[in-house]
């Protein structure tokens, strides 16, 4: 069954997240960061940031805070089995810092298929913001889904 446009700009609930500075060490070494300064504050703080700063892709965890980080996918009708990340990118528009509280506004952006419609391609994007509501980064992800009406 093909994924319905009427979701094409869908916005869903807020998520918030307290950026601690124990999840940013754990994420910087198992992504494989090697500059102290994600892992250590007199590092960070020689380097000019005032905390630890955020590792690259770590403002992807902050939607993975609800209980079911998926939810959105089910109200869509989608199989999480026939799922798969396609692609995420990563807009910043400032260096966020251990202490900080983010929120995530995730919504989709567009639903468009492929090959005949085997594959769909669902984009959700996210706007990442600080207490003020002034920008952190944007989000994209790009969810490919294996339609099993269509493949032969």
């Amino acid at each position: 069954m093909a994924i319905d446009t009427k979701h094409v700009g869908t916005s869903f609930e807020p998520v918030t997240m307290d950026i601690e500075r124990g999840r940013l060490v754990a994420f910087a070494r198992a992504t494989g960061q090697v500059d102290p300064v994600y892992c250590d504050l007199d590092a960070a703080r020689k380097a000019g940031h005032p905390d630890l700063p955020v590792p690259p892709s770590f403002l992807f965890a902050i939607e993975l805070e609800v209980p079911d980080p998926f939810a959105w996918a089910t109200r869509m009708d989608i199989d999480l089995n026939t799922v798969l990340h396609g692609e995420q990118r990563f807009d910043y528009h400032r260096m966020a810092y251990a202490g900080e509280r983010l929120t995530a506004s995730p919504r989709i952006d567009d639903i468009y298929s492929k090959h005949s419609g085997v594959l769909e391609f669902i984009v959700k994007r996210s706007a990442v913001t600080d207490e003020a509501g002034l920008p952190v980064a944007d989000l994209t992800s790009i969810i490919v889904v294996r339609n099993p009406a269509v493949l032969p």
